[in-house]
């Protein structure tokens, strides 16, 4: 269990901050980006949440993503350096990718065929839903920068690819079952 009995240690004035392995890493490092985009996914879920609270299934779906996150940002946060750790690290297991898919298969199911590009909104829970779909894919982009520089599993890459998937399905859904998007018109304003 985790227990923070102090907020400020005043060691990343330098501009470092500590992995959970202990070495210090810039702030700006490939992999700190990462974990912090990572952790932005999943304050942008916090703010979907405050609208889908009447949505069930859906909102509790989105708590257990926010779970997720936690576990996908302890995982980034502690690279695997080939030593034995002191400790079994936390990471992404393929499991929890599967079940991303099993709830958008879940979900997908009673939403129309799309016949153009949804553009984001609708109602303020799809609006944030969108929001965070695209957070997601600047997450997945700073992990697969990371991964040709050091090694990051791959369940945790297959994690992150699902959940900007599962986040646009449940924007559609926000939206009335896919009723209420606003569907892109290509060239409507020439």
């Amino acid at each position: 269990m985790v227990k923070l009995n102090k907020i400020y240690t005043r060691t990343g004035d330098d501009g470092t901050t500590a992995l959970v392995s202990g070495p210090r890493r810039d702030k700006h490092d490939i992999r700190v980006e990462a974990y912090g985009t990572v952790d932005e996914v999943n304050s942008t879920i916090g703010m979907a949440r405050l609208h889908t609270a009447g949505m069930g299934e859906v909102d509790q779906m989105l708590f257990r993503i926010q779970n997720d996150l936690f576990d996908l940002g302890a995982d980034l946060a502690t690279p695997d350096t080939g030593e034995k750790p002191e400790y079994e690290p936390l990471r992404i297991v393929e499991a929890q990718a599967t079940r991303l898919e099993t709830e958008i298969d879940t979900l997908n199911a009673d939403l129309e065929p799309l016949k153009s590009f949804v553009l984001p909104g609708g109602s303020p829970a799809s609006a944030y839903l969108h929001l965070a779909r695209t957070v997601s894919r600047r997450a997945e982009r700073l992990m697969v920068e990371l991964s040709r520089h050091e090694a990051i599993g791959p369940a945790a890459l297959k994690y992150i690819n699902r959940l900007s998937d599962f986040l646009f399905v449940a924007a559609r859904v926000a939206n009335e079952n896919g009723r209420t998007d606003i569907l892109w018109v290509p060239g409507k304003n020439r």
